[in-house]
């Protein structure tokens, strides 16, 4: 099954959400802005991601990220922060046989679905 963090504010968030839909595969939306998560969440997509730093999957033109200066946080201490501000998280991201891609660009939910 495939899942994707959705932000239905989001414009790519919302195309990614139609490709998915014209694709015919079952996948199941989950909102994380409205739904809670945990660090153990955000650590499993990271290794489905294929990524060591979590700032990989950070919407780094947020104020919030420059404000909390995120740069020079650890990771658990960004975790922490991603519980709080999850808006900060990179959208859309898509899930599938426990491979994420981020959606930006598009490509790279199409190459997701092809394999």
């Amino acid at each position: 099954m495939i899942k994707i963090w959705h932000n239905p504010r989001c414009s790519k968030s919302r195309e990614a959400k139609t490709i998915l839909e014209e694709s015919k595969e079952e996948f199941e939306v989950f909102e994380y802005l409205k739904n809670d998560f945990t660090k153990n969440d955000i650590k499993i997509i990271m290794d489905q991601l294929g990524i060591d730093d979590i700032k990989d999957m950070l919407r780094k033109k947020e104020k919030e990220y420059k404000e909390l200066e995120i740069d020079l946080k650890t990771q658990d201490e960004i975790l922490d922060i991603l519980l709080k501000i999850p808006k900060l998280i990179e959208r859309p991201i898509i899930i599938k046989n426990n491979k994420a891609v981020i959606a930006r660009p598009m490509e790279n939910l199409t190459e997701l679905l092809k394999g």
